[in-house]
């Protein structure tokens, strides 16, 4: 399954917005030609938050995706219908996007396995842009050994894209088969304060134990600027955005009104008919921090912030191999519940923003099932370019974690506690 707002030659790419309703790419996106010479096939495109801009796929121009656990929850975004859809057995493996955690949050309240390569690891030549700092295509799947499959065959350099990294490529499925004895585990103290539900502390915790009776070392670390993540990735993703997005215009890209009575009148009703709201507020708050005047307090002040959460990972990584941290604060939340507080909605991005803005990869691996039956994931860290540890790190805590024979109950309304069949 193939997020929708990744090209594919043989079915719409739209984006989530019915801006583009009908839209076809002319060729496949390389990561998505990469797979299919891999041996994938590809059965449909995923429902996601519009343009990729939302944590609950609650802002798709076709409607909301339902979480397979429980079909009053979220499934998280934007990624959200690549998560359910892999969650709900309809396909082992799937392809999203993650901007500022687009593939790990959906995999957390989903309980599936999401990984975040290295900003560079992957092409992103084919998809809609969002952010181009910071997009990054990466797998989910209902294992750690099919997400190292299909990183494997989808990652290395591509002329197609400027950014992608000339790096080799390591083999993920072996290092997914290999022990942590001596692995150092970073846990980070500002990833476990306040705001932090219970279960999902006691998720980390016991994760932590875990990987130190599988023979690492863990530590507690510093991050000093994580808090500060949230507010820059806003200021520079939406920014990124209002760039990206002025290519919208009915001329260029986007479905525009027949009866348009002059160019001014298309471009303007182009966008406001076509946008969903979510998509607009971006639009808006990123040209303001771009805007005369704003410019130098607003984007170069978070530029200098990334560098510093960049900084802290380096630092971070000088006295361990890979962070142990939580996906996302709570469990799914109920759908419309944060509908109208985009700031609480934002803040679902606490823990996944500050690696997006790092540019290092993270994988979210569930753990264990909590008390209100919905799936809690763990996030795993490590510095750019090695994937390889954070696979074995992956690996050995899915040979262990609770979580590991349970699942979605279908065709209910609530999810098992203590799993079920698919």
């Amino acid at each position: 399954v193939i997020k929708d707002n990744i090209a594919t030659r043989d079915l719409p790419t739209t984006a989530g917005s019915r801006l583009l309703e009908g839209y076809r790419a002319p060729g496949d996106a390389t990561a998505v030609e990469r797979a299919r010479r891999g041996g994938a096939v590809v059965v449909a495109k995923a429902n996601l938050d519009e343009f990729g801009m939302g944590s609950s796929n609650e802002n798709s121009g076709f409607g909301p995706v339902k979480n397979p656990w429980d079909a009053e929850r979220v499934p998280g975004g934007s990624s959200g219908g690549s998560a359910a859809a892999v969650a709900a057995g309809l396909a082992p493996l799937a392809l999203g996007t993650d901007t500022g955690g687009s593939v790990r949050q959906p995999a957390a309240f989903c309980g599936v396995v999401g990984v975040k390569p290295t900003y560079g690891r992957v092409s992103r030549s084919g998809l809609v842009a969002f952010a181009s700092s910071l997009d990054t295509i990466g797998p989910i799947s209902r294992d750690v050994a099919g997400a190292a499959a299909v990183l494997s065959v989808i990652a290395g350099r591509d002329p197609l894209d400027a950014t992608s990294s000339e790096r080799g490529v390591d083999d993920y499925a072996r290092a997914a088969q290999e022990s942590v004895p001596g692995v150092r585990v970073g846990l980070p103290e500002e990833y476990l304060g306040d705001g932090l539900e219970e279960p999902v502390r006691q998720a980390v915790l016991d994760a932590a134990r875990a990987l130190e009776d599988a023979g690492a070392s863990v530590t507690r670390v510093g991050m000093p600027h994580t808090g500060y993540g949230v507010a820059a990735y806003h200021v520079l993703a939406d920014a990124e955005a209002s760039s990206n997005l002025a290519r919208y215009d009915g001329i260029r890209y986007g479905a525009a009104p027949a009866d348009a009575r002059d160019e001014d009148d298309l471009v303007v009703r182009t966008r406001t008919e076509g946008f969903g709201e979510e998509v607009k507020r971006r639009i808006v708050l990123g040209t303001f921090a771009l805007s005369a005047g704003y410019r130098d307090r607003y984007y170069l002040t978070a530029q200098r912030v990334r560098s510093l959460i960049a900084a802290d990972f380096d630092a971070a990584f000088s006295a361990c191999e890979v962070l142990l941290t939580p996906v996302t604060p709570g469990t799914a939340f109920r759908l419309g519940e944060r509908a109208d507080d985009p700031l609480s909605m934002y803040l679902s991005d606490v823990f996944t923003a500050p690696t997006s803005l790092a540019g290092v990869p993270a994988a979210s691996v569930p753990w264990s099932v909590a008390g209100d039956g919905l799936p809690v994931g763990v996030q795993l860290v490590a510095p750019r370019f090695d994937e390889a540890v954070l696979f074995r790190a992956a690996a050995a805590l899915e040979r262990v974690a609770p979580f590991r024979d349970a699942s979605p109950a279908l065709g209910s309304d609530e999810g098992s506690r203590d799993g079920g069949s698919t």
